[in-house]
Parts: structure tokens; sequence; C-alpha cells
């Protein structure tokens, strides 16, 4: 079984911060992209950021300069810190990982439920 629980939503005004983390648990053995994702009410998820186990980071054009997303390999966690954050960026926001189970031979992408991040004007 794996888990990917996400946490640090929640409200702020324009202009703040937030930083979200996203644990990843259970029988992993290999994790690469990790990435952050979002999602806003009658829109289509939309990708926010990802990054390869290595380190290399690839970011919406929307949140460039304003957010950065970093990982830590030996506690499986991805985390997204948000600055100058903008009423636009009001959405869901999901973590993800292609990862691999022990005693399975590929890797395959697993979703957390979200967190809410609202950004009041």
């Amino acid at each position: 079984q794996v888990q990917l629980v996400e946490s640090g939503g929640g409200s702020v005004q324009a202009g703040g911060s937030l930083r979200l983390s996203c644990l990843a648990s259970g029988t992993i053995f290999s994790i690469n992209t990790m990435g952050w994702y979002r999602q806003a009410p009658g829109n289509q998820r939309e990708l926010v950021a990802t990054i390869t186990r290595v380190g290399n980071t690839n970011y919406a054009d929307s949140v460039k300069g304003r957010f950065t997303i970093s990982r830590n390999n030996a506690k499986n966690t991805v985390y997204l810190q948000m600055n100058s954050l903008k009423p636009e960026d009001t959405a869901v926001y999901s973590c993800a990982a292609d990862l691999q189970v022990y005693f399975t031979s590929s890797y395959r992408d697993y979703w957390g439920q979200g967190t809410q991040v609202t950004v009041s004007s």
C-alpha cells in the first residue's frame, strides 16, 4: 500500500506565503519524479511544478519566480514553497509521485487527496 498525504494548505491574503508538504509512505522501493498539480473549480487540473530524483525542476509559467519545489529523498517528501500568492492561485493542490513498489518491476503514478489553498484579495 502506498499513500501520499499533503499538508500545509489554508487561507492567506494576496502577497502572502504558504508551504505545502507531501509525504509518500508505504512499501516504496524507489521514487522518480514528484510533482504538484492544482485544480480550480471549473478548470482542468494543471501542472504546477515537478522535480526529479536528482533535483531537476520544471515550473508552470504562471508560478515561475514565485513558487519553489524541493524534495527530501531520505524522507520521501516533496515541498512547494509558494510566495507572492495571487487570488488566481486558489485551487486544490495535489501531489503526485512516479514510484516503484517493492516486488514490482515498473513505475506508476500515485496521487494524494489534495489540500485546499485559498488566496483572498
